[in-house]
């Protein structure tokens, strides 16, 4: 049994190069579609392509609906936070810091609390007032 890791493994490079492949092939089949005129198609037997309007379309209608996943999927989590004034913002002797525990250079280190102090630092204070 082989455990979840992020390290390089044959299985992962192959199944890498076929969706290489796969994308290459998906690539060229929709620069056929987009370029080569109907008529052309049709002489050769190819009957049956989407309407050129899809050619825009589907790439626009695919964009925006990634951005739409992207807003609300930012929305929910915006809902999802507890306010300031939270009880599940409280600390207590148990709480462990980020900063409290060292990891090895270039390491991810364990889960652990963040204050809300911390991220209020990181991202709303400019470096120079943070090292106040």
């Amino acid at each position: 049994m082989m455990e979840n890791s992020p390290s390089p493994v044959p299985e992962r490079g192959i199944y890498g190069f076929v969706m290489f492949l796969g994308s290459e092939f998906a690539f060229f089949f929709y620069c056929v579609w987009a370029f080569v005129p109907e008529e052309w198609l049709h002489s050769i037997g190819l009957t049956y392509w989407p309407q050129k309007y899809w050619v825009l379309a589907a790439p626009i209608y695919f964009l925006v609906g990634i951005v739409l996943f992207v807003v609300v999927l930012f929305g929910v989590n915006l809902n999802n936070t507890a306010p300031l004034d939270s009880i599940d913002n409280i600390t207590d002797e148990y709480t462990q810091s980020q900063k409290t525990e060292t990891f090895e250079k270039g390491g991810v280190p364990r889960q652990k609390d963040v204050s809300i102090s911390e991220v209020n630092k990181v991202f709303y204070l400019s470096p120079s007032s943070a090292s106040r």
